[in-house]
């Protein structure tokens, strides 16, 4: 598959909230997640689909509620492509946050291979 159908059918997966989806269909299993160094509560580098699994586990028991979140459509550039990202949520202990970012994809041989994410 080519960026281009990667990111389109990412965001196809992504409006029905299916992430988990995603990972297995469309992540390399060497795949590499970056967070920002400011990121609380998660290592900048996580390296491993099963790894990345693992964080996003950690992320969902930190969730007390989801009230709404969105994913715009994919902008395309060469073996990349970035989604803006945003969710409205209660985290357990830290009350309501309204959180947005850029997401951006590295794509390899038809699959994703990096995921970094901007907020």
């Amino acid at each position: 598959m080519s960026t281009q159908e990667i990111a389109n059918r990412f965001y196809e997966l992504a409006q029905q909230g299916q992430w988990n989806d995603i990972l297995d269909k469309y992540f390399s299993e060497d795949a590499s997640s970056i967070e920002p160094a400011h990121a609380q509560g998660f290592p900048t580098l996580t390296q491993g689909m099963e790894n990345i699994k693992t964080k996003g586990k950690k992320w969902a028991e930190m969730v007390e509620e989801v009230h709404g979140g969105f994913c715009k459509e994919p902008q395309v550039g060469g073996n990349f492509f970035a989604c803006a990202m945003g969710m409205d949520v209660t985290l357990k202990g830290q009350g309501r946050q309204q959180m947005d970012e850029i997401a951006l994809y590295e794509v390899k041989d038809g699959q994703i291979i990096s995921e970094q994410f901007f907020y």
